[in-house]
Order: structure tokens, then C-alpha cells, then sequence
């Protein structure tokens, strides 16, 4: 019975939060009717495991809302051949698409509690294409760039610039910038080897990576 009413929970999910907020790929949709997100969410959180809300994981982290992660997964449009940086692992589920989309992840989590469980997590869907480092992903570039994708699970005042650095020309990052409560996530597009494109997606509000640099303010 508690399956079932998971299952149910997943499909109102894709049908009532994700495809509602404009998640036309079908890729992507596909990917989260069949991707356990319960499988995830600590024990105490399995009942909201598909609600429209951020789930506690510890240490005061959460994971998105199902409509932000598909938001990202989209646009990033996310290739078989791809390799992917992800910025925050947390419970390990957004690592899990990514890596169900894309050929390879390295996925780098300063907190490094989190890592016996996500890793745990991943074994447990077969997956064997993501690799969990104990990095602080804005400190330096990570051994392996430059990347096709980088996603970063959690918010910063503004671009990063050794982000924006470890992309390949043509690769995609998704980021939200700003402070509460005005925030925003975009897509910044590498097009050449000293050119990058901004494009601002929706409003949404993320807790603020650990380590973030404060936003740099002029003085008169």
C-alpha cells in the first residue's frame, strides 16, 4: 500500500508540478516518472519525497523542490555524451539524473557527512558513472575540466568565476545569483574562449552555497 500511494505521489508530481511549470522534455520527464525520489529523502521525509517543497537532508541542507530540479535538468539539455560537474551532492538524487542523462559526473560535496549515504544511494539505482569528491567546488577547478554541464545545486551572490572558467566552449551552467529574497536562476552558455551569455530563467530562491564569497559592493 505505501508503494502504491508513492507511486501515485510520483505521478502527480510529473503531471501536476513539473509539466505545469513548463517541463516540456521529454527526457527529463521521463526521467523523473521512473527515478525513485523517495529512494532519497531521509526515512523521517518519505511521505513528502514527490511534494512541491524543499526536503530537510541535515546540517541545515535541503533538497529542491521536484519543479526546480527539472527546471534545471532541462535547461541544461543534458547530452549522452556529456560530462558533468556537479556543485553540492547532498542526498545524491540530482547526481543520480545527471548521471542518467549524461556520460560522466563528478560530483563535489564540502560536507563530507553526506557522502557515505548519497554514495549508498547511488550503488542502490546501479548507478556507476558518478564519482563523489570531498571538495569544496568553489575553492579551485576540479581535476577533469573543462565540462559540458555544470550544475550548481545551491546559490551564489553572483557568477562564479572559476565556474565559469572549468566550461567548455558551447557547455551550460546552471546557477541561481543573488540574495534573499531576489534571486534568479539562469543559464550562462560558454560561445567562445573569452565570451560567455547570460540568460535568466525564472525567480526562485536557494540557500547560499557554503564558502560563498560575499558580493562584491563599491564604495564611494
Amino acid at each position: 500500500m505505501i508503494s502504491a500511494n508513492l507511486d501515485q505521489a510520483r505521478f502527480n508530481m510529473v503531471h501536476q508540478q513539473i509539466r505545469t511549470w513548463e517541463v516540456v522534455d521529454q527526457r527529463v520527464i521521463d526521467l523523473l516518472d521512473e527515478l525513485p525520489r523517495d529512494h532519497f529523502v531521509p526515512d523521517a521525509y518519505k511521505n513528502l519525497a514527490y511534494s512541491d517543497t524543499e526536503i530537510p537532508i541535515g546540517n541545515g541542507q535541503h533538497m529542491m523542490a521536484p519543479k526546480i530540479e527539472a527546471k534545471l535538468l532541462q535547461a541544461l539539455n543534458i547530452q549522452a555524451s556529456d560530462l558533468i560537474l556537479e556543485i553540492g551532492t547532498g542526498s545524491g538524487f540530482l547526481t543520480a539524473c545527471l548521471a542518467k542523462l549524461g556520460s560522466r559526473v563528478i560530483s563535489l560535496e564540502i560536507d563530507d557527512s553526506f557522502i557515505p549515504s548519497a554514495q549508498a544511494k547511488l550503488d542502490g539505482q546501479g548507478i556507476k558513472n558518478a564519482e563523489i569528491r570531498h571538495l569544496d567546488g568553489l575553492a579551485a577547478a576540479a581535476e577533469g575540466a573543462p565540462f559540458d554541464v555544470i550544475a550548481v545545486t545551491g546559490s551564489l551572490p553572483q557568477i562564479n568565476d572559476i565556474l565559469k572558467q572549468q566550461l567548455k566552449v558551447g557547455g551550460r551552467m546552471f546557477i541561481v545569483t543573488g540574495e534573499s529574497p531576489v534571486m534568479e536562476a539562469q543559464l550562462v552558455t560558454r560561445v567562445g574562449d573569452d565570451d560567455w551569455r547570460t540568460e535568466g530563467l525564472f525567480e526562485t530562491e536557494l540557500a547560499v552555497l557554503t564558502n560563498a564569497p560575499h558580493k562584491s559592493r563599491f564604495s564611494f
